[in-house]
């Protein structure tokens, strides 16, 4: 079984946001012109035979990228294959966690995913707090981005030490960290190493550029430590697992990162 933790069904306008300039430039493609039909999420999965990928929302300050409702929508037509991931702007606190509860209680979302950069804010900025305290009041673990950011927008906010305060304030929060953290993955795997209930994802890179430090640590102490994301469709699952042999893991090891973990940490 392969579970994605990372991805995303664009909309068209999430697509089509000039912050994705820079990634554009650098796939060089084109965005879209219109929507893109779900069954072509599904099938870029069937091709590298994934059989769950975790959808997210993207709140963006002021405007919904990839709304909840519409993670909801897809969710409810491939129940089998999807599994929701919600998305609060940290600016509006009050309202972000009464969304949070909703997207648990109503939606049957898993997660809740914000990413520092949008907001240009530190995951030990005070608003994020409110968002920590909803996510352990409905049982849901935290996702976030780490690492520099494709978009052109600052990167130090994506510092994975930033977490390791988070942590310390939330021992019962569960944090998944995803984009590997390159290029602090050093300071990824300590803080994951440090506290139990931090994790990374693989989200954003293929295997041929994973660091070899994660991937020691895949193959040692951090083999529960770590879940397999492809951060679709910036890669297509295909690419994200080709030279999957190369990381050379223990069976064991191998359930654990291609789908253990995903179940365990998201409760699948």
């Amino acid at each position: 079984m392969i579970i994605d933790a990372w991805a995303q069904h664009p909309t068209l306008r999430h697509a089509r946001d000039p912050i994705f300039a820079s990634l554009l430039r650098w796939n060089k493609t084109e965005p879209p012109t219109e929507e893109i039909p779900l069954a072509m999420t599904v099938a870029a999965m069937d091709a590298a035979k994934i059989d769950k990928s975790l959808l997210s929302a993207w709140q963006a300050p002021g405007r919904d990228m990839i709304s909840n409702d519409e993670v909801a929508s897809f969710v409810e037509v491939y129940p089998d294959r999807f599994v929701g991931v919600g998305s609060v702007d940290i600016s509006k606190p009050m309202a972000a966690v009464r969304e949070i509860r909703r997207c648990v209680e109503v939606l049957g979302f898993k997660a809740i995913r914000v990413l520092p950069w949008l907001s240009d804010s530190p995951p030990t900025d005070p608003r994020f707090y409110p968002i920590y305290v909803a996510c352990c009041e409905v049982n849901v673990p935290f996702c976030t981005q780490i690492g520099h950011t494709g978009p052109l927008m600052s990167s130090e906010v994506g510092r994975p030490i930033y977490l390791d305060r988070v942590a310390l304030d939330f021992p019962e929060l569960v944090i998944v960290g995803g984009h590997i953290g390159y290029p602090w993955t050093d300071e990824a795997i300590a803080v994951a190493t440090k506290h139990e209930n931090i994790y990374i994802d693989t989200s954003a890179y293929t295997i041929a550029r994973y660091p070899e430090a994660l991937v020691q640590y895949m193959r040692g102490h951090g083999a529960k430590k770590v879940l397999f994301g492809t951060n679709y469709p910036m890669i297509m699952p295909q690419k994200a697992l080709e030279n999957f042999g190369r990381l050379k893991l223990s069976d064991t090891n191998k359930e654990l990162f291609l789908s253990g973990n995903a179940k365990r940490v998201f409760r699948l």
